[in-house]
């Protein structure tokens, strides 16, 4: 991740990125109605981030054919956060805060996803359906701080809701109704996490990642214990070759400090609605990646459910007043 005095020199390059990345690191509200540009190199960052979310999944599939899923959890976030915390500083939030977040994102969400794609759920699908955590966290932002809930994103609610119904009536092979609940859950958590960031205030959310790691690896470690038992804990450390061990730094290096690095550095230059819209990129990059790389079949019926849940996600990222401004214009003109 870039330094400040970096991201200085990187956005006088470029007038309006100047502009907005300025305002945002100096802690001043962004100019209004204007919107950077995003560069070639920029662009190309964003959907590198979006690939090593995606494909992630059939890294996680191939993981856990060696180690059981807690454990693999518990290792994923004790690499999360032991090497970078010497290098990345503890960013100025309450502990409880940092804690909180650290369970639902490392406890809630990865463990259970863990679990899930232990055979319950399809690689692809699970990229898939943990995207509803964009849902629920709108449900969750309506519920506990009386946002109102627009048109579009009720729209964008029965689509993809209809996609994740599509799937449930299919039911069949490497995907279960335990392991789509399971990653239903997992999205619940994120979602939850979601809530409790947006009161870091300006705090950076790498630091915020990285030192919220701390909370979920012990508490993963004993879950492991407890429920796969020593004995399996043990072989398990012991037989994890190579690959095992890659898939681990990769969950560490790949996603959290790489993936987050990046999409922090982007949300500090540009809008977070030019940002947001390249997620609609992980699930075509997992179910992409589970089909070439792991023969997940993709028939018909997959296809319309993919399409409905990311046509949703895209609709949820509809800005209805410009949408609006747009139509009148045209019907004016």
């Amino acid at each position: 991740m870039q330094s400040p005095i970096q991201e200085r020199r990187a956005a006088r390059a470029d007038p309006a990125i100047s502009e907005y990345a300025d305002a945002r690191m100096n802690g001043r509200a962004p100019p209004t109605g204007k919107s950077p540009p995003m560069r070639l190199r920029d662009i190309l960052l964003a959907v590198a981030v979006m690939a090593v979310w995606g494909t992630n999944f059939v890294v996680i599939h191939e993981a856990l054919a060696v180690l059981p899923p807690l454990l693999f959890a518990a290792l994923r976030f004790t690499l999360a956060f032991a090497p970078a915390a010497f290098f990345v500083k503890r960013p100025p939030v309450p502990w409880a805060q940092l804690i909180l977040y650290g369970l639902l994102i490392g406890v809630g969400q990865f463990g259970v996803l863990f679990i899930a794609m232990d055979g319950q759920i399809t690689p692809g699908l699970a990229s898939l359906v943990v995207q509803m955590q964009v849902f629920i966290t709108i449900g969750l932002s309506v519920w506990l701080t009386g946002e109102r809930l627009k048109a579009m994103q009720i729209v964008a609610l029965l689509l993809a809701a209809g996609g994740i119904g599509l799937i449930a009536l299919h039911i069949e092979g490497d995907t279960t109704i335990l392991g789509l609940l399971l990653v239903l859950f997992a999205a619940a958590s994120w979602a939850a996490g979601n809530m409790v960031a947006r009161r870091k205030g300006d705090a950076d959310m790498l630091g915020y990642i990285v030192w919220s790691s701390l909370a979920p690896a012990p508490v993963l470690l004993i879950l492991a214990l407890m429920a796969e038992g020593p004995g399996t804990v043990i072989a398990a450390v012991q037989a994890a070759g190579i690959s095992a061990w890659a898939a681990i730094a990769w969950q560490a290096v790949g996603n959290t400090l790489f993936g987050y690095g990046v999409w922090a550095t982007l949300l500090a230059r540009y809008p977070a609605a030019t940002i947001a819209p390249f997620a609609l990129l992980v699930p075509v990059f997992g179910i992409g990646a589970s089909v070439i790389l792991l023969g997940e079949p993709l028939p018909m019926w997959k296809l319309i459910a993919s399409g409905m849940v990311i046509a949703g996600l895209a609709v949820g990222f509809v800005d209805t007043k410009k949408l609006a401004r747009r139509l009148s214009r045209g019907q004016q003109g």
